[in-house]
């Protein structure tokens, strides 16, 4: 008892060293940008700011707008959002050294563009702590090829950002920093994983940042926070050196990807990284270069459509963000052909929950091995600790009461671990695309979870994540644009809601979507495999219209 009080008191001194060097951090951040204020008061901060990503690019890149002037207004900007949301775990000092540097001969795209990195991903000489108390002062030892191609591509890395605990949540809070806020409401959430990110670019402190998604991780900030992201198909761009939750499963692909304000601010990221550095990096990453052409298309597209996925009763919102964005695309010219979705419970839980645990839990409960916090992990530590013949009692027990899952079968667990090369769900896919060619389409419309929910909600309904999660089965590209914001009539409708089962977790689902009054909601836009052009043009036509 002795020893384990004496490991705890270590563990509590870490959190406070991390806690410290995020304040020192802030600070660190009021001084430069003051600094910087008074030694150029005629400086436009908020002309600067209000500038679009490839407008301010545009201007970096010709001269007539100096990096630094760039650099300290967001950094005063991201600081106020923190100060407000919590959503900066730690200020890289470093980019300070970077900015001095003389412009080359041939400026990179994002040249002088000050970007926000996820916790998650590796810088050198900083923690990626995912949450972890154990992960406290363990810098990195060199850069993820992402960062490093950002770097070549003239992007200054300043800050990371707060993701919950071992990134398997759409809520954003973990021991050692804390609960971030959403920056348009804050007993809201601002999602997650990338929910710093989300927090940090709604409220205008950043223009630019990177997440990952691995069931929605990308998409729920976005959505929640009303600005835009895009979930490429997962090996598009380079995830070395990037820090997984779940490590090893193949079940649910990851992604790594941007997010910003706006669509075209993805499209000009999207070139900048698809570069001969990323594929030399990563030589695991296919050298496919961006394609301009699909991107800047104007030809009318065929694009399929859902209101509902028939597992996650959609808020009435939801529902309306679809059907007028059908009817802004069809008077546009564009073509809508209902599509019906099938077995998305089957996939839930047969695809994802499963192959996410495939090995029983065991890699995921080993990452909590020694840790101080493990209570909103509560039910899946009990379960993974269970003896298989109690956790099948049990599923039969429970089975008649809960409709959500009475069609799943438990999984024989006397036999070997479910092996890998049965996921990603392959026969799913290939029944999923023939459908999909069938209908003739070129992009899909679909429902995005929202409004934001209340703080705390996200950690009891992860099966709300099926809008999101299926294309992580599937590995296609998805991204997120707000259209719309809930209405007094919205809400007036949501006292109806009862979901589709009736049970628990709708009932929870209603409440967490309550109060929501001028929240946005977005909608989702999808292409097939390796397609994200298609979708980024789907999503600026969305935009536009």
């Amino acid at each position: 008892l002795l020893l384990r009080w004496r490991g705890r008191r270590g563990l509590w001194r870490r959190v406070e060293r991390a806690r410290d060097r995020q304040e020192r951090s802030l600070l660190k951040m009021d001084a430069v940008a003051r600094s910087f204020r008074e030694q150029h008061p005629s400086v436009n901060m908020v002309s600067i700011l209000s500038l679009p990503l490839p407008e301010l690019s545009k201007k970096l890149r010709d001269g007539s707008l100096p990096p630094e002037h760039v650099f300290y207004a967001y950094v005063g900007k991201a600081l106020q959002i923190a100060t407000e949301t919590n959503c900066i775990t730690e200020f890289l000092e470093e980019s300070e050294t970077q900015l001095r540097k003389a412009k080359p001969e041939k400026p990179g795209l994002l040249y002088g563009v000050p970007v926000s990195l996820k916790d998650s991903i590796n810088c050198q000489g900083h923690d990626s702590t995912l949450g972890f108390v154990k992960n406290i002062n363990k810098p990195a030892a060199e850069d993820s090829v992402v960062v490093q191609v950002l770097k070549r591509q003239g992007a200054i890395p300043f800050v990371k950002t707060n993701v919950p605990l071992s990134l398997i949540s759409y809520d954003c809070r973990n021991l050692i920093f804390g609960q971030t806020f959403n920056p348009l409401l804050y007993t809201r959430s601002p999602g997650g994983s990338s929910g710093g990110e989300g927090a940090l670019i709604g409220g205008g402190g950043s223009i630019l940042g990177f997440g990952t998604d691995v069931g929605g991780s990308l998409r729920f900030p976005a959505a929640f926070c009303g600005i835009c992201s895009l979930k490429p198909t997962g090996n598009r761009l380079s995830k070395k050196g990037v820090i997984s939750g779940v490590s090893g499963q193949k079940a649910v692909a990851a992604a790594l990807g941007p997010i910003a304000k706006d669509v075209e601010s993805l499209a000009l990221c999207m070139r900048a990284l698809l570069c001969e550095d990323m594929f030399s990096l990563d030589s695991t990453v296919p050298p496919l270069p961006f394609n301009e052409e699909v991107y800047s298309g104007t030809q009318p597209l065929r694009i399929g459509y859902y209101e509902t996925d028939f597992f996650t009763m959609p808020s009435p919102t939801m529902r309306r963000a679809v059907r007028e964005t059908k009817q802004l695309l069809e008077d546009a010219g564009h073509t809508l052909v209902p599509f019906e979705l099938m077995d998305v419970d089957h996939v839930m839980f047969n695809f994802c929950v499963r192959g996410l645990f495939a090995d029983g839990g065991l890699s995921f409960l080993q990452k909590f091995k020694g840790e101080l916090e493990k209570s909103r992990m509560g039910l899946i530590f009990w379960l993974a600790k269970s003896p298989d013949w109690l956790k099948t009692v049990l599923s039969w027990i429970v089975k008649p009461f809960v409709r959500r899952t009475s069609r799943q079968q438990p999984r024989d667990s006397t036999a070997n671990p479910l092996p890998t090369s049965a996921f990603p769900p392959q026969e799913f896919c290939y029944q999923f695309i023939a459908q999909w060619k069938k209908l003739n389409l070129d992009v899909m419309l679909c429902p995005m979870l929202g409004p934001a929910l209340s703080i705390g909600y996200p950690d009891k309904l992860s099966v709300a994540a099926s809008y999101t999660m299926l294309y992580n089965a599937l590995d296609f590209p998805a991204g997120v644009v707000p259209v719309t914001m809930v209405t007094d009539e919205d809400e007036e409708e949501l006292k109806g809601y009862q979901g589709y089962f009736r049970d628990w977790w709708d009932r929870l689902l209603a409440k967490a979507f309550r109060g929501s009054s001028g929240m946005p909601v977005a909608v989702q836009c999808v292409a097939l495999p390796w397609q994200e052009e298609l979708c980024l043009r789907l999503m600026k036509e969305v935009e536009t219209l």
